[in-house]
């Protein structure tokens, strides 16, 4: 690549030379076309012209000129190559002062305009021909502010040269950049906005010593997965400070700018990729219809809406109980400034009445089912609550949905409906049941969705993490064995919505979410994302609480269909067994208390499981 390197800047310089040496030429005979030669000693023509195209080619090696990119050139880069020819001009005329003892005023004037038209002919020639892409850029010493952490930027892309400028345009932001680093081997010792690319990402350590780092930005948004986990790792090992950019989901929307950056999550960590969306497919659902979604103040119901609402829906209903939390999500839609009718809608769905009232009232077409209680301990403790809110809730909704001649159903399930050994899952599972009952025999086409945890959820583990690092520790968790599969919340939303485009009534959807991950793990990793080690914040072992497994599934085996029909979604082969009135009979039984309907749940969810079993 330095070969590449030296060839190209060679072949500038002897360009541009003789581009100087032709402007003085032509200038001379362009002001004294009659008196060829007499006017003026031609030694001495020859000689200004050879010394002002060597004076530049010098001063333009010093401002490192010959460095520029090119391809991603300016009105930075002609200031610079106008101030170059300009001191060539002035270092001329000295020149001519002390040698011939007079100045060839018009020549030289005339000279350096026709001159800079003919350099920046040649530029703009390479910068179409691409001859010039992997040549350097030297910026103009630009405004500096104190206190600015020297920042090396992991990629001289598209999205890393975006990040330059608006760090540049931001003189107060923390982040200085300083140097690149990419992953083309063909970018090495170029200069792109004003930064050199000081090394492939092979290099981190080397680059990272020598340009004194204290802060990385990872700017590949397009970046695998696997790779990002790599970079961001080692990145980790290398500086405490680590930030990215965006992924490319992200970007589309023209989100990225200095604001973008983040601090590197643990969602970065996975180890899996993310799911996408048919976007054509969604929009051609949504746009210009009438959705609702129940549990709109919680953690999916939320972000449901706010995917939702890119696809232009006539009105979006959005039904929560708790009345701040409806408040918080429609005050954040509003800002948006968007023409889509937001319906705020405070009611219970274990109100029958009311929700027949709503869909008198609105006549919602697509229904993402996203109200439940979720946490686990807390259903343990109050089964009623569990039954009242997860089972008849999801019962009320969905027949009315079914009665209102709703298109779509779409319901939020979770991993801990297989093999449930918990109130909540148990419930979630009846509620599922109940769904795919519907889905039997209305023409609304039902469908569930089921996943693992969510990261950054409420109630979830990551954020009783951060509030104990926050704290000073310990971090706890429960057993050093226990797994989960991980999702984040923008994927959670997305699988619900796509699952509720491919529906054709009664599946249930899972994601493949990779392999499970240690919560111990995800402990040791958020410590070393803050900045602490082990020692300084220990991690306590507390025991698992009342109704957890240690290992959750997303399907038994042999309920999953082998084959995707949809990048990283399966449908499962679950089995309606037995009639689900029957059920709701053994559940309506007053008498029994807390305990005694814990154990009923867990009896009639294991049961339907074993029968499930016999049918797959």
């Amino acid at each position: 690549m330095k070969i590449y390197y030296y060839i190209r800047t060679i072949t500038l310089a002897c360009l541009d030379a003789i581009a100087l040496v032709i402007a003085m030429g032509f200038t001379y005979f362009f002001l004294y076309p009659k008196e060829l030669f007499q006017t003026i000693d031609s030694r001495s023509l020859l000689q200004s012209a050879a010394i002002f195209a060597v004076l530049f080619v010098i001063i333009a090696f010093a401002m490192k000129l010959y460095r520029v990119n090119w391809k991603y050139a300016s009105i930075q880069e002609a200031m610079t190559l106008s101030l170059s020819l300009a001191l060539s001009s002035i270092g001329l005329v000295i020149v001519q002062l002390t040698m011939f003892g007079q100045v060839l005023e018009r020549i030289t004037i005339l000279s350096f305009i026709i001159s800079l038209l003919l350099l920046g002919a040649i530029r703009v020639t390479l910068r179409l021909l691409g001859v010039g892409q992997h040549w350097r850029k030297y910026a103009l010493p630009r405004r500096m502010v104190k206190s600015r952490k020297r920042t090396l930027v992991i990629g001289a892309g598209r999205a890393g040269r975006a990040l330059v400028r608006q760090l540049y345009a931001s003189p107060f932001h923390e982040l200085k950049p300083v140097a690149f680093v990419d992953d083309d081997p063909k970018n090495l010792h170029f200069m792109i906005q004003g930064l050199e690319v000081a090394g492939t990402t092979n290099d981190l350590k080397a680059v990272i010593e020598r340009h004194k780092i204290e802060a990385i930005v990872l700017a590949i948004p397009s970046l695998s997965q696997q790779r990002r986990i790599e970079l961001i790792t080692e990145a980790k090992t290398l500086c405490e400070d680590v930030q990215t950019l965006p992924m490319i989901e992200e970007l589309v929307t023209g989100k990225i700018s200095v604001n973008a950056i983040r601090d590197v999550s643990i969602a970065d960590l996975l180890g899996r990729e993310p799911v996408e969306l048919d976007i054509s497919g969604i929009k051609g659902e949504i746009e210009g219809r009438t959705v609702l979604v129940t549990g709109a103040g919680g953690s999916i119901g939320s972000e449901i809406c706010r995917q939702i609402i890119q696809f232009n829906p006539t009105t979006l209903l959005l039904l929560g109980h708790g009345e701040n939390s409806i408040y918080l999500i429609e005050r954040e839609l509003r800002a948006l400034q968007t023409s889509i009718n937001l319906v705020p809608v405070i009611a219970d769905v274990q109100d029958r009445m009311r929700l027949e009232d709503i869909f008198t009232q609105h006549r919602p077409d697509v229904v993402f089912h996203a109200a439940a209680h979720k946490h686990v301990p807390l259903m343990e403790a109050n089964p009623y609550e569990s039954v009242k809110n997860n089972v008849y809730g999801t019962k009320n909704v969905a027949e009315v949905a079914h009665l209102h001649q709703v298109e779509r159903f779409v319901m939020i399930s979770t991993d801990k409906a297989v093999n449930p050994t918990n109130v909540m899952g148990s419930t979630k599972r009846i509620a599922e049941m109940i769904v795919q009952d519907l889905g039997k025999r209305s023409e609304t086409k039902f469908a569930v969705v089921r996943f693992g945890n969510v990261l950054g959820s409420r109630g979830s583990v990551i954020p009783l993490f951060k509030s104990q690092i926050a704290a000073g520790g310990p971090v706890t968790v429960t057993h050093p064995e226990m797994t989960r599969f991980f999702m984040t919340i923008p994927e959670a939303s997305r699988l619900v919505i796509q699952a509720g485009i491919l529906a054709d009534g009664g599946e249930v959807f899972v994601l493949d979410m990779g392999e499970p991950v240690k919560i111990v793990d995800l402990a040791k990793n958020m410590i070393e994302l803050s900045g602490f080690t082990e020692d300084e914040m220990p991690i306590v072992f507390s025991g698992t609480r009342p109704g957890e497994k240690m290992y959750e599934e997303l399907l038994k085996d042999g309920e999953v269909d082998p084959e995707a029909i949809y990048p990283k979604i399966f449908v499962g082969r679950t089995k309606q067994v037995e009639p689900v009135e029957a059920i709701l009979r053994m559940v309506e039984n007053h008498h029994l208390n807390p305990i005694q309907l814990r154990n009923v749940l867990l009896d009639i969810a294991n049961d339907v499981a074993m029968k499930e079993q016999k049918l797959v």
